[in-house]
């Protein structure tokens, strides 16, 4: 796993592969996990990240983490992921997955799942909570599941 940060030095983005994106859905801890797949290319993913973003800064001190999986390409990480990540004031944890092959992985993900972004899965190990967001989301819908 390499991590990469935005110039402003705030923004981690990690590269991960089909082995951490599984490690982070089999995760055992208390706290939940609002997991959203989305690329830059996306314009419905562009259009929900400003709502992820509000969520993870207001959850600083609560069991809930907000966690962005980006689908760009990893030869696209410097000139448009990173700085697309600083442009837009996102500081969220963003991983890059760099698994071209989506059918090696989305299966293990969830069955359902076609494939199509932006996708949002929020997992709470201990309250056996995974709901599969299938579509373009917004706020009061995510703060509605997590409640």
């Amino acid at each position: 796993m390499f991590t990469y940060f935005v110039s402003n030095g705030q923004t981690p983005c990690k590269v991960i592969k089909k082995s951490d994106l599984l490690q982070l859905f089999d995760n055992k801890s208390d706290t939940t996990y609002i997991i959203n797949f989305w690329a830059t290319w996306c314009s419905p993913c562009i259009k929900e990240l400003p709502d992820f973003e509000k969520i993870h800064r207001e959850s600083a001190n609560k069991k809930l983490k907000v966690v962005l999986i980006s689908l760009d390409f990893l030869k696209d990480l410097d000139l448009k992921l990173l700085p697309f990540l600083e442009r837009k004031n996102i500081s969220a944890q963003t991983f890059l997955l760099d698994e071209t092959n989506y059918n090696s992985w989305i299966d293990f993900i969830e069955p359902q799942w076609q494939g199509n972004i932006p996708v949002t899965f929020i997992v709470n190990y201990h309250k056996g909570l995974r709901i599969f967001i299938d579509k373009e989301t917004d706020y009061d819908f995510l703060v509605s599941k997590i409640k």
